[in-house]
């Protein structure tokens, strides 16, 4: 029998649930689940306001938690406050036998980046297991009981982001919540958020000219690394018959031209998964076969190893237990490169989409180097040693959740960070943080060249005199587009001062200074690009963030 309702008591109904839809306002609401996410959640926090943290991933961490364990550090001195919080509870699990389940300490030592680092009397440990890191971020969570949102994807379609008077004042995600808030934070590898803003943004390389670079645009004939085809004694041909043009281009290369010497385009430095393996009987998963796997898509490998090249497990870097965080290394390895360059603007189905094209490309490198007989037998008897640790990423075939979003959208904000500041040609003003890990770029494409061979191109590695500070304005939007957003991410700089910036440490370190930001703009009442910055500093300072660097004194 249907009870009929009274038209009133309708309304109040719907009204009801269009309530509950819209959560309670929150002085900061930080949109992502990244390092910088957790550690920005934790500063406000700590000074006493409300945040929530509304994710779009299941998993807290990003790649600091999704298999980059080997940590890039540069000079381990300038990183402060809670960023060092996170490496000191690493060595604090790794400091109890019980964390030693495959591996005896004493075994592991001191590898690599392991070796642990002594501040005063807090060490720390910067290379760990990614379930390591994630506990580590959802203690900080419980620690500080704050609102997490899971699995809530931003609506980047019209008004999935309300804005008054230049300010936001609502997010809504696709699963139909809306959050409120006074302070918004984009935190995510993407920049989705300050998109959706309308806020000024760059994807791909400017050209030298704009900001009076060297590094930055195409960098044909520039090797700085080994990861790239003049490593090898002889030239690869990129054609499926040796020398021959008509038979066609090889998978993976490109027959786009490269473009002119440092000229700007719209191309990426190479994504790939940091894949956390393991040579541990009784916790590997065997590399399979992948589905959809060709070998002729490794032709160009193959290749590469008549050629000579034996570098295969150079970037194997060993973390505890029998495992490792393995990331490209040489001219064909990892990194799929040109398989990225419309993953910033692309709609999250074509994102997954083009992450499960990295996750299938490495896969079959994986099978490929274990399995192929035209890989030398020690390359391939010594690969299939390794697997997927079985307990890492339980929940998704203990493959990483996260790829590596080496580089998407980049702010243009109130200042814009360049390799002439990270260089010291020009001063940087307002620090609040530092950075020191050497310019990096991956490869951006893989192209023929004139004489007809293979040639990658876009990788850079350009050291430093000296870590270098961040400004605050890099951290915010022009203040005609937007007056209550930090995005310490999708930092405002160039590609090339992006490819030292974009370390997780330095993520960290610029979250926790944003939501400093955040905090002191709601009790001034004022835009957060007039956040006066002597009383930004002074807590800075107090709350242990590493702002301008002094070489110790020889004795």
């Amino acid at each position: 029998m249907k009870i009929p309702l009274n038209r009133s008591v309708v309304f109040l109904v719907c009204a009801l649930m269009r309530v509950a839809a819209v959560a309670a306002e929150h002085d900061l609401v930080i949109y992502g689940g990244t390092s910088a996410a957790v550690v920005a959640a934790v500063q406000a926090r700590k000074m006493g306001h409300s945040v929530v943290v509304v994710s779009p991933d299941k998993h807290l961490g990003g790649l600091s938690s999704g298999g980059l364990g080997f940590t890039d550090t540069g000079n381990k001195a300038v990183i402060g406050g809670l960023s060092r919080e996170f490496y000191h509870r690493v060595w604090k699990h790794y400091d109890q036998p019980s964390a030693w389940a495959w591996q005896k300490r004493e075994e592991y030592g001191n590898k690599g980046q392991g070796t642990p680092a002594i501040d005063g009397e807090q060490r720390t440990m910067w290379i760990f297991e990614p379930h390591v890191a994630e506990q580590v971020f959802e203690d900080f969570v419980r620690e500080h009981q704050i609102e997490v949102e899971r699995g809530q994807w931003l609506d980047r379609g019209p008004g999935g982001v309300t804005m008054k008077e230049g300010r936001i004042t609502a997010i809504r995600t696709l699963g139909g919540k809306t959050y409120t808030g006074r302070m918004f934070m984009d935190a995510t590898y993407e920049g989705d958020l300050m998109a959706a803003a309308k806020v000024g943004y760059h994807v791909g390389r400017e050209a030298n000219a704009v900001y009076g670079e060297t590094h930055n645009g195409v960098q044909v004939g520039d090797f700085h690394h080994g990861h790239h085809f003049a490593v090898l004694k002889e030239k690869i041909s990129p054609y499926r018959i040796p020398g021959d043009p008509k038979s066609g281009l090889l998978p993976e290369v490109s027959a786009e031209p490269p473009g002119e010497l440092g000229a700007g385009d719209q191309r990426l430095q190479a994504y790939c998964f940091r894949m956390c393996l393991t040579d541990k009987p009784e916790n590997r998963v065997p590399l399979e076969k992948p589905a959809h796997y060709r070998a002729d898509r490794y032709e160009l490998l193959a290749r590469v190893y008549a050629a000579g090249w034996d570098e295969t497990f150079r970037k194997f870097d060993p973390v505890p237990n029998h495992k490792t965080d393995t990331n490209n290394h040489g001219p064909m390895s990892t990194d799929f490169i040109g398989g990225n360059y419309d993953y910033p603007e692309a709609s999250y189905e074509r994102r997954r989409e083009i992450i499960q094209a990295h996750e299938e490309y490495q896969r079959g490198w994986l099978y490929f180097v274990a399995n192929d007989p035209r890989v030398p037998a020690g390359v391939r008897e010594k690969m299939q040693q390794w697997g997927l640790p079985r307990d890492e990423f339980k929940d998704n075939g203990h493959w990483s959740h996260q790829l590596y979003i080496r580089e998407a959208r980049r702010m243009k904000g109130a200042f814009v960070m360049t390799e002439n500041e990270l260089l010291k040609k020009k001063p940087t003003p307002d620090s609040v943080g530092m950075g020191s890990y050497t310019i990096d770029s991956h490869n951006v494409q893989r192209y023929v060249t004139p004489d007809g061979s293979v040639q990658n191109e876009g990788d850079v590695g350009v050291g430093l005199k000296a870590p270098y500070e961040i400004a605050y304005q890099a951290l915010v939007p022009q203040k005609s587009q937007c007056e209550n957003l930090f995005v310490p991410v999708c930092v405002s700089s160039s590609h090339i001062a992006y490819g030292s910036i974009r370390m997780e440490p330095v993520f960290m370190i610029l979250g926790q200074s944003a939501a400093t930001a955040a905090v002191l703009a709601l009790e001034a009442g004022c835009a957060v690009q007039d956040v006066p910055y002597p009383k930004l500093r002074e807590r800075l300072l107090a709350d242990g963030q590493v702002l301008e660097w002094q070489p110790p004194q020889k004795k």
